[in-house]
This record gives structure tokens, sequence and C-alpha cells, in this order.
């Protein structure tokens, strides 16, 4: 059994605890399903197929008497513009021309990498799991002092704060304070990603899963490392981020009780 817990920390009852977090740990399928996930997102790497190629040049051959031929009139024989009223303007098409495709451009990659759905399943259970695991937990980085238990069950009524202000009193009072104050603190990062945009690093802390937003998304979305998650929309990279299992999270009591079934179908 595991307790439930009121906006203001104290025991209002029990619940009893889903089979799900009987899954065995299995950290090698945790890091392939959340690396198939991170790969999903990747830009495929390649040239457009037209790329060099959108012009009216042609080539129209040397000895044949053709309209436009190139031979004997001072000109390179290789594709060219076909301007108006006749003649030919500059060179195209050829990598060698301005405005040309490159010689050798990148052939493509698809950097997606595939799990099967089994896998994928077994180990969003696993991971599941592994938020129970208090040195998991601990191994993660997140501050567990003066938390009561992982993990984290409280009255459905948290779905539905309006305001930060009462999010955070509420964590605090579960004992997530030290949490809290740890994400908060952001370091530089290292090397050239400070020139593109992403210049701080930032750690996760709490992870908030509610059966259906009625208002938390809104009122914990600015909390650093906060990340709010519907029970449709459960994935190994939230309870893994980075694919290193054991997040602290926090559950509300309708979400708790049903994801046995959300697994099962």
């Amino acid at each position: 059994m595991v307790n439930v817990y009121s906006l203001k920390g104290k025991v209002v009852g029990k619940v009893e605890m889903p089979k799900v977090f009987e899954t065995e740990y299995r950290p090698d399928l945790i890091q392939k399903a959340v690396v198939a996930l991170q790969s999903s997102r990747r830009q495929p790497y390649a040239n457009m197929v037209g790329s060099g190629l959108q012009s009216s040049a042609d080539y129209f051959g040397r000895r044949k008497g053709a309209y436009r031929m190139t031979i004997n009139r001072g000109m390179s024989r290789l594709p060219r513009e076909k301007t108006g009223g006749g003649g030919l303007g500059k060179v195209r098409l050829v990598p060698n021309s301005v405005g040309g495709h490159r010689a050798h451009p990148p052939k493509g990659k698809d950097f997606t990498k595939k799990i099967n759905n089994k896998e994928y399943i077994f180990a969003l259970k696993s991971a599941i799991a592994a938020t129970q695991d208090k040195t998991l937990v601990k191994g993660r980085g997140h501050a567990t002092e003066g938390l009561a238990e992982v993990p984290l069950v409280v009255e459905d009524i948290f779905a539905k704060i309006s305001k930060t202000r009462d999010v955070i009193e509420a964590l605090n009072a579960l004992g997530l304070t030290a949490d809290l104050e740890r994400a908060d603190n952001k370091t530089i990062r290292a090397g050239r990603g400070k020139l593109r945009g992403r210049p701080y690093r930032k750690k996760k802390s709490v992870l908030i899963i509610v059966s259906k937003d009625e208002g938390i998304f809104k009122s914990a979305r600015n909390i650093p490392g906060i990340d709010v998650a519907e029970m449709n929309t459960l994935d190994p990279e939230l309870f893994a981020p980075g694919t290193h299992a054991g997040r602290l999270t926090v559950w509300t009591k309708t979400a708790f009780e049903g994801i046995d079934k959300l697994m099962e179908a």
C-alpha cells in the first residue's frame, strides 16, 4: 500500500501499488527506447533533390545544326540558359558553373532508430517501476532529503491548481523543496552550444502525472525542471531523461490507480 497525501503534505488515505511497479528493471531496454525517441526528432540530413537544377538551361548538341547550338560561337559547350528572344545565357546545371548543383552533395542519412513494440512497452513499464527505487532516484541526482517515500501520490485536487505559487507550496509540503532548489541552479554550457541558442544546462526535477489536465499544465510550466504529463502521453523519456531511469515522480490518485489499465490496453 502507498500513502495518499493532501496538498498540505498530510496522509489522507492509502492506495494499492499497481502491478506495473513489479516490472523488472532493464536499463538496456530503457536506453534503447529513449534513444529511439530522440532519433525520431532528429532532422534527416540530405540535399534537396533538385538543388542547382531549377533552371531553363539545356545542352543542344554540337554538330546537328540545331537551334541554339554552341559550336563555333566562341562559348563553352555546356548547358546554358534559354534567354528571352532566343540566344543563350550563362552556364547552369553543372557543378562547375555559377548557381549549379554541388559536385558531391550529401547522399542523405536517416537517423531514425527502430524498436519493437513489445520492447518499447516493456521499457516504459520498467522505467515506471524504477521510479519507486529510492537508490535509482538518488543516483539520478535528485535531492531525496525530506521525502517520505517514492513515488509520491497526491489527491486529485492537485491537478486543478491554477496558480504557480500554489503548486510550489504543495510541492514544498510534500518534501520536494531541496530538489526544486537543485533544479533552479542552471549552469553555463561548455563549448559551441553557447553560440547556438542553448547557453545554459538545466536540470530535470519532478515529473507530475495527472489523468487529465485541469489547470496544472499552465500553473507548473514555468517552474524550472518540472514536467507535467497526462496518462495518454507517457513515454520512457519522461521517466528516464538522458536514458537514466529513476526520475522523481508525483502522481495524482486517479492516475496512479489507472496506470495498470493503461498498460494493458
